[in-house]
């Protein structure tokens, strides 16, 4: 080890001595890479050292993956003579190049001179030469020099990943790990490589069309870490990639596939490095750690894992826990409109009664019905009589999920519910789709060719129940955002079919329902705050429920959403629509604004204002009468308010006050002062 620290500081210092054009800590890849080659051979390890590509915005990957007898045992990063390994010490771009490196479960730091070994943020080793290399070369080495870099190589190649047991310390680990993967994919698309490029073209034909760069590259990082982890679920070897993906094959065929074509040979081979030490980290997790019920491990497990991922990204997908006390009250209010106002006696357990979540995340409201339903049953009819319900509710469940993270843990979670209650999963699996829910359900799909099929498959399966199945109940906490503006290219996610319609001029789309009266009422500048995700997932839920060629009866369709629809001026036409396609409408306002002087408790971790709404037709259209609307306020702090849910039985169990008639009028009886912002 003495010789080979000797040697590589002899070459800094040769390099050093004369003028190289380029960044200086580049002059230590080539120096640095033979010095540990030399330090595993002394160490009896085959080392290999991955570079990366060398990018003029590069700061999403450290400088090399180090691979210890051919499995990836950690990372390495360089910086230019002088900085030193001392993280704490940096400043602009190292220091938040730090932040995103510093949740690595192995990474050495070196900046010719000095050398640190960090593991999760923590640092393990550190030393420093006794002089500069670079002026000074091999007689820069001494003895204790050499014997504290030994100490320090031998830990880092010895590396073996120690995973967490518990659910959310696991998400927090693998999720530095998924964005590495994820900046690899980014990368390679920008270099043209070829296998990727073509994986994303194929992925936005056959599932996806408007999905841009980065939202493959995130899709791609999320399903390949989420299939490996459900493989280990299973029981697999994650290390070999043709295991993990038959262990999926049975339980969920779309994530197989998937899984197979993104990590095809000619893809696998840009991403070797991130792709090994995920394979190489899950393969770690104890068989059965994440197969425990409903509540732990996975109930908070994606919010967890995209909390620590892209911050960014989970406010933008409103990707927030509901707290069960919601959920569990929109479930029973449901359940009790079923039994006592549209004549199914079991409630949700009732033949017939087609459930759909359009933004089902995790899978919590469905699992909420499951449980709710089959505990009534069991109650009523007998323990018997449970395997047989949970067949009907297998078939009757259905939920759309844009992101491949939740939709892997939904499908994972309603199959495994439907077991333990002894009932028999559907045969093409749990209903549980991986689709965009504001694509237009009349969009043509393309032929498949036969490796694509099963990820075609799942794309079909969601535009039949889009076109075909009707919806008696749907349900859910829709993400709401007021999303970047509305460009040519990003139409998909701006509102899809439901802001832009199929004709050229946009002249066909439903949210025009919503648009026109607000400008005839002559509040069109108000209008910028309708484009948000939860109006259009409202639009979309009325026009499934209620409006759909197949939707001549009754319905329910209750959502919790930010409540600037109450009273807010670019909302008149969304309250007029509801108060035409329905019969009588119920407000639950749970408050929660968290901006401003007269802040308030919300349900959620966040600062904009909440409501639980229930919106019912009883049986044919009546849209020439305007729609009963009941409007009640839950006060106090966030305790009170989950307290006052957990009791809620049924709509009877709170003081409604009546709202105007008026079609426009707010959601809100009339002298109640305006409380929200009209915006969120």
């Amino acid at each position: 080890m003495y010789t080979a620290l000797q040697q590589f500081a002899q070459t800094l210092q040769q390099k050093f001595s004369t003028h190289v054009k380029g960044e200086s800590e580049d002059q230590l890849r080539a120096p640095f890479e033979q010095l540990l080659v030399e330090a595993g051979k002394a160490a009896g390890v085959a080392v290999l050292a991955i570079g990366e590509t060398l990018l003029d915005n590069r700061g999403g990957r450290p400088d090399f993956g180090i691979s210890a007898d051919k499995l990836l045992c950690g990372y390495a990063e360089l910086k230019a003579p002088g900085k030193g390994a001392n993280t704490a010490g940096y400043t602009g771009h190292d220091k938040a190049q730090w932040e995103r490196f510093r949740n690595l479960p192995n990474i050495v730091y070196s900046d010719g001179r000095e050398f640190a070994l960090y593991r999760q943020g923590k640092q393990e080793r550190q030393f420093r030469l006794l002089h500069d290399p670079c002026s000074l070369g091999a007689t820069a080495v001494d003895a204790d020099s050499a014997k504290q870099f030994d100490a320090l190589i031998r830990d880092f190649l010895s590396w073996e990943p120690v995973v967490p047991r518990s659910s959310a310390q696991l998400a927090e680990y693998l999720a530095p790990l998924c964005r590495i993967l994820r900046d690899d994919v980014r990368d390679a698309l920008r270099n043209k490589a070829s296998g990727v490029v073509a994986a994303a073209e194929d992925w936005r034909r056959y599932l996806f069309p408007g999905a841009d760069d980065d939202r493959f590259a995130d899709a791609y990082a999320q399903t390949v870490t989420f299939s490996l982890l459900l493989a280990r679920s299973n029981g697999s070897d994650t290390l070999f990639l043709d295991e993990a993906i038959a262990s999926l094959t049975h339980a969920n065929t779309l994530l197989s596939r998937a899984l197979s074509v993104l990590t095809d040979p000619l893809v696998k081979e840009h991403l070797s490095t991130s792709l090994g030490m995920l394979q190489r980290v899950i393969h770690a997790v104890p068989t059965g750690t994440m197969s425990g019920g409903r509540r732990d491990p996975w109930l908070h497990f994606y919010e967890d894992f995209l909390a620590a991922y892209d911050p960014n990204l989970r406010k933008d997908a409103g990707a927030y826990y509901t707290p069960v006390e919601v959920v569990q009250a929109q479930v029973r209010i449901v359940d009790d409109l079923l039994r006592t106002r549209m004549h199914k006696p079991m409630g949700f357990a009732t033949g017939g009664v087609n459930v759909l979540d359009p933004a089902v995340g995790t899978g919590t409201y469905l699992l909420g019905i499951v449980e709710h339903a089959l505990a009534r049953v069991s109650e009523i009819e007998g323990p018997g009589a449970v395997p047989a319900r949970a067949d009907v509710l297998g078939g009757a469940l259905y939920g759309f999920e844009i992101m491949v993270g939740p939709y892997a843990v939904a499908a994972l979670r309603l199959t495994r519910m439907l077991q333990q209650y002894g009932g028999h999963v559907p045969s093409d699996g749990v209903q549980v789709m991986l689709t965009n829910t504001l694509e237009s359900p009349h969009e043509k799909i393309p032929e498949l060719p036969l490796l694509y099929q099963p990820i075609g498959l799942e794309h079909k399966r969601a535009k039949r129940v889009k076109e075909t199945v009707p919806i008696l109940v749907c349900l859910g906490n829709p993400p709401y955002d007021r999303h970047a503006a509305a460009t040519a290219d990003n139409q998909a996610m701006a509102g899809g079919w439901v802001r832009w319609g199929e004709s050229k001029n946009g002249s066909d789309a439903i949210l025009d329902d919503f648009i026109a009266p607000v400008k005839a009422a002559g509040h069109g500048n108000d209008l910028k705050n309708l484009y948000n995700l939860y109006v259009y997932f409202w639009r979309w839920a009325l026009w499934k429920t209620f409006e759909h060629d197949l939707a001549t009866g009754p319905g329910i369709v209750t959502y919790i959403t930010a409540s600037s629809f109450i009273d807010g001026d670019a909302f008149l036409g969304l309250r007029q629509h509801m108060r035409t396609v329905c019969d009588e409408i119920w407000v639950i306002d749970l408050g929660g604004e968290g901006r401003g002087t007269r802040k308030d408790d919300n349900v959620f971790a966040i600062q904009t204002p909440v409501a639980i709404t229930i919106a019912v037709r009883y049986g044919s259209p009546q849209p020439a009468t305007p729609a009963k609307t009941h409007y009640a306020r839950i006060e106090g702090a966030r305790a009170a308010k989950l307290h006052a849910l957990e009791a809620l039985q049924s709509l009877d169990g709170l003081a409604f006050a009546d709202c105007p008639d008026d079609w426009q009028a707010p959601f809100r009886p009339a002298g109640r002062g305006i409380t929200s912002t009209g915006r969120c």
